[in-house]
């Protein structure tokens, strides 16, 4: 079972009517939205979005009585067209977002995400979707295998990973993750390997987030809430690393500042108003009782912002 990082603090901080419209942007194992479904009234209604289609299954046949739920296989980047649609564009009361990998994910061997278990470099979060992580490292070069691990894992030992890459394939083709693990391993002096923190775990972080264009995603989700959201709506996030953290935390930022005028001007007049308002004035991370339970919570970030304007 798919264990949901900080469930009640991330649906506590977006949910404030339970006449309201919510969209779950990564229904994944449908935890955070199961959370939010009870808290509607009859009136009420959640959107589910996931671009997992293995996803997509489980959500259906886990609200499948629910009649205030509907569920879309759909990149979140897409959430605009899909509000359009649906005609509620400026009307949605909370948005929620967990950009981690889920659980089902990580445990099945053929999706390729895990560097414990034997399977196809594959790592597409869509699997109708043709580019897989292994087209990366069979057939980039050295330079731009380089640039993906050290862009998206701020992997400091990327230059040697990215030139043991296309050396063990000069032999032959690199077909499987724990193949690729050892590579990695190989890569990195002893001396620089953590304990509880396989040296792979970087690199891999990095091919997922390019073949899934995560970071590309997470931005254009981010500039679609406000004109989604009505006023007094919620937008929150759970990031899982730096990247996706400062996606989020500069998205808010931005959102929340009142003038934009060099400083040097003796006042104002940009005439620029708030759009959010930032409601965690430092990102919540998980209790330490929840990542003593579940370890992979442990560099969980959230972020919640309410919209003012």
């Amino acid at each position: 079972m798919h264990t949901p990082v900080m469930l009640l603090e991330l649906v506590d901080g977006v949910f404030t009517d339970p006449d309201g419209i919510y969209i779950d942007c990564t229904g994944g194992g449908g935890s955070h939205s199961f959370e939010l479904s009870k808290r509607l009234s009859d009136k009420g209604s959640l959107i589910i979005l996931d671009k997992d289609l293995d996803a997509v299954d489980r959500l259906r046949d886990r609200f499948k009585d629910c009649k205030n739920v509907k569920i879309i296989h759909s990149s979140f980047a897409d959430i605009l067209q899909i509000v359009e649609e649906d005609n509620i564009l400026g009307n949605v009361t909370g948005i929620i977002a967990d950009f981690g990998t889920s659980s089902y994910q990580l445990k099945d061997s053929e999706r390729g995400f895990s560097f414990r278990l034997e399977g196809d470099i594959d790592m597409r979060m869509d699997r109708t979707q043709e580019f897989r992580a292994s087209d990366v490292v069979n057939s980039y070069d050295e330079h731009e295998i380089f640039k993906i691990i050290i862009k998206y894992g701020e992997e400091k030992f990327a230059r040697s990973i990215a030139r043991n890459i296309v050396k063990y394939r000069e032999g032959k083709r690199l077909d499987t993750t724990l193949e690729l693990s050892q590579i990695i391993a190989n890569s990195i002096p002893k001396k620089f390997h953590k304990y509880g923190i396989s040296p792979s775990t970087k690199t891999f972080q990095a091919l997922r987030i390019y073949v899934n264009r995560e970071l590309e995603d997470i931005e254009t989700l981010l500039s679609s809430v406000s004109s989604i959201l009505k006023i007094s709506g919620r937008f929150g996030a759970i990031s899982f690393h730096s990247l996706e953290d400062r996606i989020v935390k500069k998205s808010f930022i931005e959102y929340a500042k009142n003038c934009t005028c060099p400083p040097l001007l003796p006042m104002c007049i940009c005439n620029r108003v708030p759009e959010f308002k930032i409601l965690t004035r430092k990102a919540v991370v998980p209790s330490i009782l929840e990542v003593t339970v579940n370890p992979l919570s442990r560099s969980a970030k959230l972020r919640v912002a309410e919209k003012i304007n």
